[in-house]
């Protein structure tokens, strides 16, 4: 691409912006260095890349980037053999755990673009400790770096402890403390020292290492110490020269794996890169676009991204399908040359891997040229010098323009004679045109107007104008030419209208025609565009009903579903808690049966547990349809005394008071065997059921089913809760005939029915043990119960 063009479409801006998301000063240089691409394959691979790494940020937010300083020289410097200080191995130390935070970076998510990018990365936990462990920071060997230089510190430590107690005494003692300028201990050339007043020098042996500037003060080193503090040089030579092996040894670490280094800190310079984009794409509202190579665009809602996002009205912009020019003309500064810039602009960024702040489809083509000429002032005082700079330009485009180019012309044939100025430009887009290129040009010729309608391939557009206002709106409107509007403009400034008319006959009548069918579009067109925004309203509102309508009938939904599960709970409860009391009654009643008549204790427990089961049903019956019972008309009894019949309205079963209500108004109800607490409110006072005498004849076929009852049950075929329910029945029937075994029929198939009777055998009350049947008598298929 131009360097030039680049320039006059701001893209070095763009640049600027984008490298203040790079987290590395390296990466932020090498930003600003990047150029647009022509190949439609690496634009698109570069675009997806970005688009993996916004979906990362939004996930997981930002890359875990920990280095900072570029450490290219270092390992070539390793790899030579050199030495490294300690600031340089922390480097490298920052760049191993950058890796291994990258690695774990995008946890499970599943990525297609970035993965082996991450993959390349070269970790070694090893090598990154033994580096940390080494170094605290760029000025500090840590101790236990190695024993030798833990044991040299450790005797430094000694004795400099040593002289400071012998030094200390000088501070402290009545006899030397007269000689000392100030009662402390402190350092000259690396040795401990005291400052002694200059008068009183010779009162205490020793050298001399400094005085004052004043003369008045001398620092010595007491006789006293000096064997000391020599032995702290020859134990700091001996520390400098430790330090220096381990940090070799770091070093010779590194050059071992300086290539990988290398290769990783590059590829974290490309990650820092991606994911600046991808940081880019958050920060300005941008979106992934679709791109071709077929010279189409196609922008919606595309804002220049140099210009306050608040303030700067969107545009739609299109070509290169139902034509490949598009003449703009409008009044000065109402967003002609700004549109020429945004689609010049995004495409520049499209072409470098950049998501464009425009909405979500739209469309950029590869170009391998962008040509623009567009000039730093908008005024009409452009001069004939103006003019031949913009020709030279011009020229020069028209020399290297081709068919995978894109043309941008401000104010074309502007600065010379209008009727010199229009053939000149109408030439130059023909020129464009037969050479295949898509162009755009603002102009304020009326005859590129008349081209452009007379011509295939080439579409008039506009700038709107706000006559009321006196403003520009900025909306790029396509299909529709533009007006100057000076008329208009100084109407309404208060010109008289005998001289706007008087200007108006110095006009020739085509013109005056020509410019009324504008004015005639226009105005079709704002009432057409006030329809629909009207008609988007309506949409909106309709929208915004059904949500709430639906939203509605979610909760109502969901509220239904939980009613009626509380209910199958409580149905369920109840049932279970039958079945338990029913399985006492019944011990109760086999006993009865061992020591009375066999055929009335029989009779006397079916019908127990006939009365038991329809009362459970009753009771399951009577939730259900309470949930949907809305009639509560009935009063609640005033009082109540332990024997009253009464009705639980929400149950719609019936029993007997066993005490009065209590002081919460709650009342014990004994319904059938089971006892069942609840409010007065919810109890309708009712008269006593009329005793029936017992039908023997009712009785008796009751009980000769019960004695026919058959000593095995097929329940093949059913699910595990329906089998139950019948085998349930089935061993009532059976312990009623006083059997000892029973036969259950469940079929081999996959064991699911058999484990689930199976388990609910082991919990039956009644079943003393079960097996499967024996080999040729059912196998695996049937189950051998013996009851208790």
């Amino acid at each position: 691409m131009n360097e030039k063009v680049l320039k006059t479409l701001e893209f070095d801006k763009i640049l600027k912006m984008l490298s203040q998301m790079a987290v590395m000063e390296v990466t932020e240089q090498q930003i600003l260095t990047l150029t647009p691409m022509t190949s439609m394959k690496k634009i698109i691979e570069t675009l997806n890349e970005t688009d993996e790494a916004t979906m990362l940020v939004t996930k997981k937010g930002h890359l875990p980037i920990m280095c900072s300083r570029d450490v290219r020289g270092a390992l070539k410097h390793a790899a030579m053999g050199g030495m490294l200080s300690m600031g340089e191995l922390l480097g490298i130390a920052k760049l191993l755990d950058t890796s291994v935070r990258i690695k774990k970076y995008p946890d499970d998510t599943k990525l297609t673009y970035l993965e082996e990018h991450i993959d390349s990365l070269y970790d070694d936990n090893s090598l990154r400790d033994k580096i940390t462990s080494c170094i605290i920071d760029e000025e500090t060997m840590a101790d236990g770096a190695s024993g030798e230089l833990n044991d040299i510190r450790r005797k430094m430590r000694g004795a400099s402890n040593k002289i400071k107690d012998t030094l200390q005494k000088f501070t402290t003692s009545t006899t030397y403390r007269k000689y000392l300028q100030e009662q402390i201990v402190t350092m000259r050339d690396d040795r401990y020292v005291i400052p002694v007043r200059a008068e009183y020098k010779g009162e205490i042996r020793g050298i001399v290492h400094d005085v004052s500037q004043t003369g008045s003060t001398v620092f010595i080193e007491p006789d006293s110490v000096v064997e000391l503090n020599n032995e702290i040089k020859r134990l700091t030579i001996e520390e400098k020269k430790e330090i220096e092996r381990i940090l070799m040894e770091l070093s010779s670490d590194v050059s071992l794996v300086s290539k990988l280094l290398e290769m990783t800190y590059e590829t974290v310079i490309l990650l820092d890169i991606i994911f600046a984009r991808a940081n880019f794409a958050h920060k300005y509202d941008c979106f992934k676009p679709i791109i071709n190579n077929e010279g189409r665009i196609h922008l919606i809602k595309a804002k220049h991204p140099l210009l306050d996002r608040q303030k700067a009205v969107a545009i739609d912009v299109h070509l290169g399908e139902e034509f490949d020019t598009l003449i703009i003309t409008g009044p000065n500064t109402g967003g002609k040359t700004v549109a020429l810039k945004t689609v010049g602009l995004l495409t520049l960024m499209a072409q470098t891997g950049l998501f464009i702040p425009a909405k979500e489809g739209s469309t950029v083509s590869v170009f391998e040229n962008i040509f623009a000429d567009i000039g730093d002032e908008q005024s009409i005082e452009q001069s004939l010098s103006t003019f031949s700079a913009h020709m030279v330009n011009i020229v020069d485009i028209l020399d290297r323009v081709d068919g995978s180019s894109l043309c941008l012309f401000d104010e074309l044939g502007a600065g010379t004679d209008p009727v010199e100025g229009a053939a000149l430009a109408i030439s130059i887009l023909e020129f464009v045109r037969t050479m295949g290129a898509r162009c755009m040009a603002t102009t304020h010729y009326s005859e590129l107007k008349l081209y452009a309608l007379s011509t295939d391939g080439v579409e008039n557009g506009s700038c709107e104008f706000d006559i009321k206002t006196l403003m520009p709106t900025y909306k790029l409107l396509i299909g529709i030419p533009g007006k100057s509007n000076a008329f208009a403009i100084s109407k309404r400034l208060g010109l008289s209208d005998h001289i706007i008319n008087n200007a108006k006959n110095h006009i020739n009548t085509e013109n005056i025609k020509f410019e009324d069918i504008l004015s005639d579009l226009e105005r079709n067109r704002q009432k057409a565009e006030e329809e629909k925004k009207r008609a988007q309203n309506y949409k909106k509102e309709a929208d915004r009903l059904r949500r709430e309508m639906e939203e509605k009938n979610k909760k109502l939904n969901e509220k239904t579903e939980k009613i009626v599960e509380k209910a199958r709970k409580e149905a369920k409860d109840i049932i279970d808690k039958a079945k338990d009391e029913a399985d006492e009654a019944l011990t109760e009643i086999r006993k009865a049966q061992r020591m009375k008549d066999e055929r009335e204790a029989n009779r006397a427990a079916e019908k127990a547990r006939q009365d038991l089961l329809k009362k459970s049903k009753e009771q399951a019956s009577g939730i259900g349809n309470a949930l949907f019972d809305k009639k509560t008309s009935s009063k609640p009894p005033k009082t109540l005394k332990a024997g009253d019949n009464v009705q639980i309205v929400n149950l719609n079963q019936t029993g007997t008071v066993i005490n009065p209500p209590d002081s919460k108004g709650d009342v014990q109800i004994r319904v059938g065997i089971m006892k069942i607490k609840a409010h007065i409110s919810n109890l309708k006072l009712i008269k006593p059921p009329e005793e029936k005498k017992p039908e023997r004849r009712v009785y008796a076929e009751r009980l000769n089913k019960t004695m026919s009852a058959c000593t095995e049950v097929d329940i093949r075929g059913q699910n595990v809760e329906d089998a139950i329910y019948i085998l349930d029945k089935f061993i009532d029937d059976a312990m009623l005939c006083s059997l000892h075994q029973i036969r259950i029929i469940h079929g081999k198939g996959t064991g699911i029915l058999r484990n689930g009777i199976h388990q609910y055998l082991k919990k039956h009350p009644g079943i003393r043990t079960y097996h499967l049947a024996a080999f040729g008598e059912g196998d695996s298929g049937v189950t051998i119960a013996e009851l208790k």
